[in-house]
């Protein structure tokens, strides 16, 4: 028996090796009909495989466009910023030499266009007949959605070097703007795991190891953001960068590229409600205009795909909606893929290979680049008439944004700035017979004083910009993809109104947002003190403990008789820093200067009013060591938004440990490389949402000691959905109650046809609400804090306030005033 082992498994492998995957199959062919310049490098003679056979790392992809922009007049490439990682964030513009010569002049023209009220008509309609059609495309803003990049390649490739009538007239007709990775750190990410596990026998099985991408997977970018909801924000410089060129260009027609579980075919546009309302009538048939054309393309090549289901356009901050915002006609496509590898199995039971997945992408952007050129015309005045102000929905005139609202007020005006809306100072007070507020929705009189913003609708971005700020957009289906409130006033928790009437008070623009320019006023003889109010006194105090300082935090207000000084704030006591008085004038200021926070000097402890400077009632505070929780069962994007309020927001060390490591050990340990960390060295241990699985993270024993640990002084945070476990019901850890959601038992309920009971549940899913709390900012948890804050709800579970405890913050409990 023992003889016929060996030829039997090489019988085996023989079958097996004969019966592998084509990777290449010759029906996802790139038009291979066509002319093409022999001088332009074809992408996979520069790789050195065929696109499809293996994934590219993000610098072969640079090197590649580099070459192609050395060997081509059609293509030029520019760098439009870098990473957290420090990747280069490339783009290419392709479009006729003729147009390349030009290229500075025709992008100032069709600018004019943008602002139609400066244009007459003879002169908006000579640019029109005049002007290319601007179309951009970026591709692989989700970092494992990696056929996208590979696709980028070849479209480009296509452009350069093809040499017939067609592709001519459309460069001609055409200025195309290619951003050909967004998120080159997420997607090397994935690519260096991908090649560190695949197989030489291609793994078309959905069970293999690299058809499961580890956590945080490369969907995100360095901090495990989700980039796809950045792009009004600004947040992380890929969509700082990103959305800076966009503004230079300011095209007709934006496709943003993705991939969806391999399981689904691909999504080409119209989408499905809800939209925004406030788009032009005529988005509608000019997104079925450029689906029909990738239609028309994968009925030609037989290629499954589907249209008007799953993914709605309401929240402005993707890909797809931002262009459509801003006078283009901005679509998102899904290619069915992510995890597939370089091919997978499918449930339907046929292989989807990688090859394919670039090959259906390089499909829609050719169809796109061609369809916008051949209604290059009509999409000019498309645009033109959108950025006129007379297109305006929206009843709201202006936005009024008092002055003198600290940070978060400077970090909107950046915003708007940023997205080149024009943001107006007031140069006197004025009075608004109705203006409404924001917080309560209600028209009131109210008198403006000198310097409030104002942002009037009647300018080329009013689309974006009621976008953004509207209080509650109008919507007309309820069943969401995603979030659906984002209000700015009320996301930075400002005070805000909207005006109905147009306002003729004098103002003056403004350039740039004016930041608090932090400052020491001089060298202090007794104490230097940070009123916590300040946006940036976290990172302060994080600056102060790296340099080794002793701080303390006041426990209640205080006054000099010049100045009043908030709960929290922070005293730097010369006396206990004695070691440092030789350089604790020079060191606090740099540390104003860098926070932007403004730190005052006394000579005197004594205060008028509240407690002296030396108080034991005001507590010295002590560096927490900070632990954080981080892979499965938490939510990476919920880890993100922790990490980078530590690292980049406060500068406070924050240790990220693994879950799978916290089960290996007894706990209350953490698994190091070279030992053992006790809990009991950390101060605070912080949980991310997404914590469903904590029950097998924390078994009974490891609750008792972690309920020991908090008894002894630690601080556990849970957060989001992972506060839940910590109630009575979950784990009994705390007697804190979460009711059950009680079950619809009405007729509508349990009658409802099998047809509609989608829609009926997802009528009652609340995918984020702004819900206004109140906050008892006395508490030491609540320093800083305003005593009324717009909340993000998402879902409908709540935590009941309990009696032993003290509720730092609850919703309002009259729901008319949510």
């Amino acid at each position: 028996m023992k003889k016929l082992l060996f030829p039997l498994l090489c019988g085996v492998l023989s079958i097996s090796l004969s019966a592998q995957i084509q990777l290449v199959e010759s029906r996802f062919a790139f038009e291979p009909e066509l002319p093409y310049d022999a001088a332009i490098p074809v992408p996979e003679a520069f790789l050195g495989y065929k696109l499809g056979e293996d994934k590219t790392l993000y610098a072969n992809t640079v090197a590649y466009f580099k070459a192609l922009d050395a060997a081509s007049e059609k293509v030029s490439l520019n760098e439009y910023g870098k990473t957290y990682e420090g990747r280069a964030l490339i783009n290419v513009v392709i479009t006729s030499p003729e147009n390349h010569k030009n290229i500075a002049t025709l992008r100032q023209n069709h600018l004019k266009l943008t602002d139609p009220a400066a244009l007459s008509k003879a002169e908006a309609d000579q640019l029109i007949e005049s002007q290319p059609v601007f179309t951009s495309m970026s591709y692989n803003i989700h970092g494992n959605e990696a056929s996208s990049t590979e696709a980028v390649m070849q479209v480009a490739y296509r452009l350069a070097a093809a040499t017939d009538a067609a592709t001519k007239a459309v460069l001609d007709n055409s200025v195309i703007i290619l951003y050909i990775c967004v998120n080159p750190d997420g997607r090397d990410r994935y690519i260096y795991w991908y090649k560190s596990v695949a197989r030489n026998v291609v793994a078309e099985e959905p069970s293999d190891l690299e058809h499961y991408e580890p956590w945080p997977n490369g969907r995100t970018n360095h901090y495990w953001f989700d980039l796809n909801r950045d792009w009004i924000w600004g947040v992380h410089p890929e969509m700082r960068g990103l959305t800076a060129e966009y503004q230079k260009w300011m095209p007709q027609v934006h496709v943003d590229y993705h991939e969806q579980g391999y399981n689904s075919n691909y999504f080409t546009m119209p989408g499905t409600t809800p939209r925004n309302l406030l788009l032009p009538d005529r988005y509608e048939a000019w997104s079925d205009t450029f689906g029909m054309a990738n239609v028309r393309a994968f009925d030609k090549h037989r290629i499954n795909y589907f249209t008007r289901e799953a993914f709605d356009f309401f929240y402005p901050g993707y890909g797809s909606s931002y262009p459509s915002v801003q006078g283009a006609i901005g679509m998102l496509t899904e290619q069915g893929g992510i995890g597939g590898g370089r091919a997978v199995m499918t449930e339907e039971g046929t292989v989807q290979t990688f090859r394919q997945r670039i090959f259906d992408h390089y499909t829609t952007s050719i169809a796109t680049i061609f369809k916008s050129a051949e209604h290059r015309r009509k999409l000019l005045r498309y645009s033109y008439d959108t950025w006129s102000s007379t297109s305006s929905k929206s009843p709201v005139k202006a936005y009024v944004l008092p002055a003198e609202q600290g940070g978060y007020l400077e970090d909107v005006i950046d915003i708007l700035l940023r997205q080149g809306i024009r943001v107006e100072q007031t140069t006197g007070d004025f009075n608004a017979p109705q203006a409404f507020n924001f917080r309560t929705g209600k028209a009131e009189k109210k008198t403006f004083a000198k310097g409030a913003y104002l942002i009037s609708t009647d300018q080329p971005r009013h689309l974006l910009l009621n976008s953004v700020m509207e209080r509650s957009l109008a919507i007309e289906d309820s069943v969401m993809y995603d979030i659906s409130t984002w209000s700015a006033p009320l996301a930075y928790n400002l005070d805000a109104y909207y005006l109905t009437q147009k306002s003729t008070v004098a103002t003056q623009p403004v350039k740039a947002a004016s930041k608090t320019i932090g400052q020491l006023d001089r060298a202090a003889g007794y104490a230097y003190l940070i009123d916590w109010n300040q946006r940036h006194a976290p990172k302060a105090l994080a600056l102060l403990w790296q340099k080794g300082y002793k701080v303390r935090a006041a426990e209640k207000a205080f006054s000099d008789g010049k100045n009043t000084y908030s709960p929290g704030s922070l005293i730097v006591l010369c006396g206990a820093n004695l070691d440092r008085l030789s350089r604790i004038e020079r060191e606090l200021r740099e540390i104003a200067t860098t926070c932007g926070v403004v730190i005052r000097a006394h000579d005197s402890g004594r205060m008028l009013s509240g407690y002296d400077l030396a108080s034991s009632s005001n507590r010295p505070l002590k560096q927490p060591k900070v632990a954080l929780l981080t892979d499965p069962p938490f939510d990476a994007l919920s880890c993100g938004q922790i990490y980078f309020l530590f690292d980049q927001e406060t500068q406070l060390p924050v240790q990220r440990i693994r879950s799978s490591v916290l089960k290996q050990t007894a706990l209350p340990k953490f698994g190091q490389r070279y030992g053992l960390v006790d809990l009991k060295n950390y101060d605070v241990l912080i949980l991310p949402g997404g914590g469903d699985g904590l029950d097998k993270v924390f078994a009974k024993d490891q609750l008792d000691q972690l309920r020991e640990w908090v008894s002894s002084g630690g601080v556990l945070v849970a957060s989001e959905s992972a506060a839940g476990y910590f109630t009575d019901q979950k784990s009994k850890f705390t007697k804190t109650k979460m009711p059950e959601i009680k079950r619809d038992s009405s007729n509508a309920a349990v009658y409802l046809s099998y047809a509609d009971r989608e829609d009926f549940m997802g009528k009652k899913a609340i995918p984020g609400a702004a819900l206004l709390g109140r906050i008892d900012n006395s508490h030491p948890l609540a320093f800083g804090v305003s005593p009324d804050v717009y909340m993000l709800q998402s879902g409908l579970h709540y935590i009941k306030p309990d009696p032993g405890l003290h509720t730092v913050g609850y919703y309002h409990k009259n729901a008319d005033e949510l």
